[in-house]
């Protein structure tokens, strides 16, 4: 296999947090040595989640086996996700907020038709449903774990528990149509036709739209992690994944 040099667009703040983390990790396993020192371990991950490079060819670059590329990856991505924020803490930060956006996002993943419970019919594609947070300058606040892509977004909302804990915090947020019926803080759109609205219902959409659109933002910094554009791994991975690059740019900026 060729070599060549490569970069990575991730700030160099992501890169000594995650050193960082890998180093102390080490010293609580009493690790001696390892083909990788702890930066190039981070760097490694940061190749693969940022560019979603297979492991052959990472293990190739680094000049190590795709077996101990495989595991090195997979310790860094666990080692992340467990210092991911959860939906309390999340909830917290919100409350300093005046409100926050709500959405879902959906991540391809590589399913045969057999799937069903992966296939969003709406999408037409298997995938898994994320819930995202984002602040009003659309800042990417918080990811929920991955659901199976067939789950809407009112019930995957539910099933997390944001409603309900957005309610109890008093904190109001807004959301797109898929979100009908969550009652508690949401501000929602008018349903039906735009010529059959009001003058005042279609007004208080438009504004509606402009502050729901903030959320993409928070979407696509989400999906600039390249790897969560097209997922070739088991569903059970995907969260911890998700919450990898949730700690990830949350890390960068800061």
């Amino acid at each position: 296999m060729l070599v060549y040099p490569s970069g990575v667009d991730v700030s160099s703040s992501a890169l000594r947090f995650l050193a960082a983390r890998l180093r102390e990790h080490r010293r609580a396993l009493g690790t001696r040595w390892r083909r990788l020192n702890a930066g190039r371990q981070a760097l490694l991950t940061l190749a693969h989640l940022r560019n979603g490079q297979p492991y052959a060819q990472l293990a190739a670059g680094f000049g190590i086996g795709t077996a101990t590329a495989y595991r090195y990856i997979t310790e860094a991505a666990h080692l992340l996700a467990a210092l991911a924020p959860t939906l309390t803490e999340a909830v917290r930060t919100a409350s300093a907020k005046a409100y926050v956006i709500l959405d879902g996002t959906l991540l391809p993943i590589d399913r045969i038709a057999a799937d069903r419970p992966f296939y969003s019919g709406k999408h037409k594609k298997h995938s898994m449903n994320v819930q995202v947070i984002a602040d009003p300058k659309g800042r990417l606040m918080w990811a929920s774990p991955a659901l199976a892509g067939a789950v809407h977004d009112v019930r995957a909302a539910r099933e997390h528990g944001i409603i309900e804990a957005l309610a109890e915090a008093g904190i109001t947020w807004w959301a797109d149509k898929g979100y009908q019926g969550a009652g508690g803080t949401a501000r929602l759109p008018y349903r039906g036709r735009w010529d059959s609205l009001s003058t005042g219902q279609q007004a208080v959409n438009r504004f509606h739209a402009k502050i729901r659109a903030l959320v993409e933002q928070a979407i696509a910094t989400l999906k600039s992690w390249r790897l969560l554009r097209k997922l070739r791994c088991s569903t059970t991975r995907i969260t911890s994944l998700v919450q990898a690059v949730l700690v990830l740019q949350l890390a960068a900026t800061g």
